[in-house]
């Protein structure tokens, strides 16, 4: 059974997508969940998913071993970052070499970099008045959105499209795809 650790900063819609689509799977669950943010909603979802959950801080994540040393407990077979705003450590990517990967809400290498996340990836798509966006889902590297890309998909950008509307169409790529892709790169 292949073992995943999700890091997630906010509601976690995509962690909890990821929990439901491996909890009958007889090839990898989601054994744990970590986040760098006390108060965010992802923890009540592990709660009511009865999966384990801890937050941490800065110096426990980039400055100490504290989270090196939680996730070489855990030993996954990949980590996933599902909504987790913090650049990773090279010390902690050193580790898992190939084994860390990121969705992101645009087609990279656009509306990749810090700061480049959520809405103000879908604000400045439609500010750009682009024609199409996407999902990509990469392997993580000690720089913003520059790793390996590992799938893309891409959807329609209307010139009546909000920010508000790409957000949605991108979610419902999340939703659908970036299940699909965990479970292929854990079976290869």
């Amino acid at each position: 059974m292949k073992r995943i650790v999700i890091f997630a900063s906010g509601s976690g819609s995509n962690a909890e997508n990821l929990i439901k689509f491996f909890q009958n799977s007889d090839n990898a669950s989601v054994i744990q969940v970590l986040t760098n943010n006390p108060h965010a909603k992802v923890l009540d979802r592990c709660k009511r998913l009865n999966v384990s959950a801890l937050s941490f801080n800065r110096i426990a994540f980039a400055k100490s071993e504290d989270v090196l040393n939680i996730l070489k407990s855990s030993q996954p077979d990949l980590i996933v970052l599902a909504g987790f705003l913090w650049k990773f450590p090279e010390f902690i990517l050193n580790e898992f070499k190939d084994k860390v990967i990121n969705i992101h809400p645009a087609l990279l290498p656009k509306y990749g970099g810090k700061g480049m996340y959520g809405m103000h990836v879908h604000n400045a798509v439609v500010a750009n008045k682009e024609k199409e966006t996407g999902i990509t889902i990469h392997y993580v590297n000690e720089n913003y959105d520059e790793g390996a890309i590992i799938f893309q998909t891409k959807c329609v950008v209307k010139p009546s499209d909000s920010a508000e509307d790409v957000a949605a169409k991108i979610h419902e790529l999340e939703m659908e795809h970036f299940p699909k892709i965990v479970e292929r790169l854990l079976i290869k």
